[in-house]
């Protein structure tokens, strides 16, 4: 029986690794995408060490060709990506007042535009087979949005919103698309550690019932 493939945009110490944890200790082989290849290798070896099968592919999310590549590279590899996890987002603040045209749209290329392409790389195999699950990170923000955070909080919303529109598409064709919201600021040992925020996205996958969650 083939394994099933997790593929996380946007690997790291926080919510991206463990929710790769997660869905590896649920039998799935977990595929890393980030910027810096370094670091990707160690998060490898970290979830190796707990018996995780991992494939670390390095690409940037601010551009649509590298994660093209990325996603050529990782289907040529393990063949279907069954599972896609978006959790890429760039976390900077910025009052509106103080932006350009030019760096809103470099900040929703990374937060909203980038996620629909990593969607539309996935989402072909998904259909033929009838079956995949499509899920992104969300916020707070998208709800109660900050002047000091204004990229995050209309970047948020817009994610919001792509996330229900696909869901609301794809139902039919058997792609389950969701959204976890997240109600606060993630830290370890708190309500909001990443591990207890990770299992939320395993329910998602496994229910196949709301397409948003909030965590509060």
């Amino acid at each position: 029986m083939r394994k099933k493939v997790v593929t996380i945009v946007g690997a790291g110490p926080g919510i991206g690794n463990h929710v790769a944890e997660k869905f590896g200790n649920g039998n799935f082989r977990v595929v890393l995408i980030s910027r810096d290849q370094q670091k990707l290798e160690k998060y490898a070896e970290e979830l190796e060490a707990k018996n995780i099968e991992t494939l670390t592919v390095a690409a940037d999310a601010a551009d649509s060709d590298s994660l093209t590549a990325a996603f050529k590279k990782i289907k040529d590899q393990v063949g279907v990506i069954d599972v896609l996890v978006y959790n890429a987002a760039k976390l900077v603040p910025k009052k509106p007042s103080e932006l350009s045209s030019q760096e809103l749209m470099d900040f929703y290329q990374v937060d909203v535009a980038s996620a629909l392409h990593c969607v539309q790389q996935v989402l072909p195999e998904q259909i033929d087979q009838k079956e995949g699950t499509i899920i992104f990170t969300g916020g707070g923000f998208a709800m109660y949005p900050s002047a000091e955070f204004s990229t995050v909080s209309i970047d948020k919303a817009a994610l919001r919103n792509l996330a229900l529109v696909l869901a609301e598409e794809l139902k039919e064709k058997g792609v389950f698309v969701g959204i976890v919201n997240i109600m606060g600021t993630v830290a370890p040992e708190t309500h909001f550690a990443p591990d207890l925020i990770a299992e939320k996205y395993l329910e998602m996958y496994k229910d196949r019932k709301d397409s948003e969650v909030f965590y509060k």
